[in-house]
Order: structure tokens, then sequence, then C-alpha cells
């Protein structure tokens, strides 16, 4: 009997890594669910679960490499790792922004991704066909005003990807980088403009249907399940209404 592959998942409490849990779970997947807020991913894998699925919640901060390092013992094998865990702070100028803030979103979507993926590595080249997704967005191919410490971030993230890339080829693992535009979930412009309701909404005021959670996890779905020779290196995803990061067409 072949083994059910497992996935594991980072940043997998809410928007677009619940949204890729599910998606994996149904493609078959037995799917490891990380992220800080403990109460999240317990109540997602119980739903995956009562949905006939295999899933599994493990609490747990990515920039902590120490507690990264003790998760990764956990695992012999490894399938796919989908590294999703990051997010944006402020939307200040280069000239005001917080140094604070940009320092925490390299920890969260650069080191996070870092700490992870050299945990696991073992695991996933152990398993003769691994796959390793990271979640960059189009702020890492370009930038735009207000944006500075995410798109720098991003950047890094992006680097990871394609420098990795260059130095396990030739081994089972492939890297896939997913790089999503204006996608509209419940956490993310909130979470950047601290809660101020107002603001994130102004980030999709009169834009006919921006990207889904679920869109993005569509995406690293299929990606994630093309034959094994094939590597989709770098996806950018984006809805229609969005032509780059500063050109936006919008109905007000």
């Amino acid at each position: 009997m072949t083994a059910t592959p497992i996935a594991v998942v980072t940043g997998a409490s809410s928007g677009i890594g619940a949204a890729t849990a599910r998606t994996l779970a149904a493609a078959g997947y037995r799917v490891v669910l990380t992220a800080r807020r403990k109460d999240r991913i317990e109540a997602l894998a119980a739903e995956i679960t009562e949905a006939g699925h295999e899933a599994t919640a493990y609490a747990l901060d990515v920039t902590d490499r120490t507690a990264v390092d003790e998760f990764a013992t956990a695992f012999r094998s490894l399938a796919l790792l989908v590294n999703n865990a990051g997010g944006a702070l402020g939307a200040d100028p280069v000239a005001t922004g917080d140094p604070a803030d940009w320092r925490q979103m390299y920890e969260t979507n650069v080191i996070g991704t870092l700490n992870v993926t050299q945990a696991l590595l073992p695991a996933l080249t152990a398993s003769g066909d691994g796959t390793i997704v990271i979640l960059s967005s189009t702020a890492a191919l370009s930038a735009y005003e207000g944006g500075g410490g995410y798109v720098a971030a991003k950047h890094g993230e992006h680097v990871l990807a394609e420098t990795l890339r260059l130095e396990i080829v030739g081994t089972p693992v492939r890297v896939i980088e997913v790089a999503p535009g204006m996608v509209k979930t419940d956490e993310f412009a909130t979470t950047r403009f601290r809660g101020d309701t107002e603001k994130a909404a102004k980030v999709y005021a009169g834009v006919d249907a921006p990207l889904t959670a679920e869109d993005v996890a569509d995406t690293i779905g299929w990606a994630v399940t093309r034959p094994s020779h094939v590597n989709i290196d770098l996806l950018v995803v984006r809805p229609r209404a969005q032509a780059s990061n500063t050109k936006v067409h919008r109905t007000l």
C-alpha cells in the first residue's frame, strides 16, 4: 500500500494558507497545519477531518528556529512544503517607514521561510519526490509606492527560491514560486493597516472580483500535482482587473 503523501502548510490559520490546506487535503494529502494561532488550526484540522480527509495541527512560530527544528524531527519523509506564512505591515514611504515593521516583515517572510525550508529539506529529499512551494507576491517582482518594506521582504523570498532551485538541481526536489497579485482575504489588508477596516476596504474599492484565497489555493494545487518532472518555476496570478501592481481598473 502506498503511504499517503504528507504536506506541511505554514500560516494555515486563515486566508490563503487555510484555503490551500483544504485544497491539498481534498487532493489526497495528509496536511499538517502550522501557525501561531493554535485554536484556528485545530478548528481547521477538525473541519478537514470531518470532511473525510486527514489533517493535524501544530502550533508553530516560523521565526523561532529552535521550535522549527523540533517540529522537523517528526518527519523522516515529506512530500510537500508550502511556505505561506508571511504578511505586510504598514504602507509608509521609505523616508518615514518604521524599521521595526521592516524587520518584522523580513523575519516572517524571509527568515521564517528559510528556517522551515532548511529544517525540512532533508525529509523532502528523503521522499524521493519532494516539492517546496514559496508563496511570494507580485511585490517580489516590482516595486510600488508605500510598499518598500514588504517589497524588500518579498524580493528576498523570491531570490531565496531562485537560489535554492539552482543549488539543489539534480536532487528529487522541485522549487515552485507562486506570486499572487491582489487577493482579498479577511485579514491581509486589515493586518497591514493594524485593524483599520476603512483603510483596508479602500485597497479593493471598485475592483471587480479581486482574487480570493481559494483562487490562489487552486493555483497551488494545480502546480504541485503536475508530473514529477514538471517544475513550475514561477507562476504569477492576478485578477483580470489588475494589469500590474500600480495599474488596477476600478469602477467608482
